[in-house]
């Protein structure tokens, strides 16, 4: 037999045996001991296989874009690996106890040799390009939303680069923090969100910081954009919250070629205003562009919105 069918086999043994448990021995999804060990609540045959479908659904763009890159799947279960150990040693631990590695590999179903291995890895980021991003997309929010920097109609105004209160190293010195002006600029005419005009001013081009030459800044989003939509439906899905996060979209099955383009242009028109509307009043409490607000703590929040189309295929009724 070809290794690639041993180990099809031995996933689809495994995939059986876990079916197998939770069907014929009920008595451990009431085991309060096995319970608090592996998961916060019982698991029943047909939340696994819910729960395996949403995972193949979710992971198919994934693997699509890693495939794309030239990720392996050694690679990918590397990464795989990291973050079970990392979830579970962080968020998985017994109230009062301290977590161990001999827990971690029976949350994550890992070695313990492996386990200790995997916490020994270095954490892999990209916080180069989050930086980049974050700092990026706010000058370009202020860009749009701050009076002083907008035209008599409203619009962003064309900026000198240097040597005024209204130029575009002022801009970048109140959004931006202290990094330098110049390499917020060749960010963004690397981007092509700004042009430089003949009589040496700065133009904006886009409404929002869309890293359409940059492969970092795309991957970036994946990262962070992807997780939050995950993270709000972990959110919704998790009955011990104190409150659902709002989670909504809009869909239908059954349209003709001719509205996508109609319909693309019109929700891209609708989800900028919006984002913009809430920009403003988010700006306002936001420590970092206005200093003198108040308050405890430091808390991430947001609103993501996102558009998609495709042909429709009869398995996903």
């Amino acid at each position: 037999m070809e290794s690639e069918e041993i180990e099809n086999t031995e996933f689809h043994k495994n995939y059986l045996d876990i079916l197998y448990i939770w069907e014929y021995f009920p008595k451990y999804a009431n085991n309060t001991i096995f319970n608090e060990t592996i998961a916060s609540k019982p698991m029943t045959t047909k939340h696994l296989k819910r729960l395996s479908a949403a995972t193949i659904r979710l992971l198919r763009p994934l693997i699509r874009i890693l495939l794309r890159n030239g990720v392996s799947y050694k690679t990918f279960e590397d990464l795989a690996k990291w973050v079970y150990v990392d979830v579970a040693n962080d968020e998985f631990s017994i109230k009062g106890r301290k977590q161990s590695i001999s827990r971690i590999s029976v949350v994550t179903g890992l070695s313990r040799k492996e386990v200790s291995r995997v916490r020994n890895l270095s954490r892999p980021d990209d916080n180069s390009s989050a930086e980049k991003y974050n700092r990026a997309a706010r000058v370009i929010a202020a860009w749009r939303r701050e009076k002083r920097f907008q035209d008599a109609s409203g619009d962003p105004a064309p900026l000198p680069i240097e040597g005024s209160e209204i130029s575009f190293y002022e801009l970048v010195r109140r959004y931006s923090g202290d990094i330098p002006a110049r390499a917020v600029l060749d960010e963004l005419m690397h981007i092509g969100a700004v042009k430089q005009n003949k009589d040496n001013t700065l133009s904006l081009l886009t409404q929002a910081y869309i890293p359409q030459r940059s492969e970092a800044g795309k991957l970036h989003i994946l990262g962070s954009d992807v997780a939050h939509l995950i993270a709000t439906i972990d959110h919704n899905l998790n009955p011990d919250q104190s409150g659902p996060f709002f989670q909504r979209k809009v869909a239908y099955d059954n349209l003709p070629n001719e509205i996508l383009a109609i319909f693309r242009e019109l929700a891209a028109d609708k989800a900028q205003s919006l984002l913009e509307t809430l920009d403003k009043i988010l700006a306002q409490h936001d420590r970092d562009v206005t200093p003198t607000v108040k308050g405890t703590g430091r808390n991430r929040a947001g609103l993501g919105i996102y558009y998609f189309e495709e042909p429709y295929e009869q398995e996903d009724s």
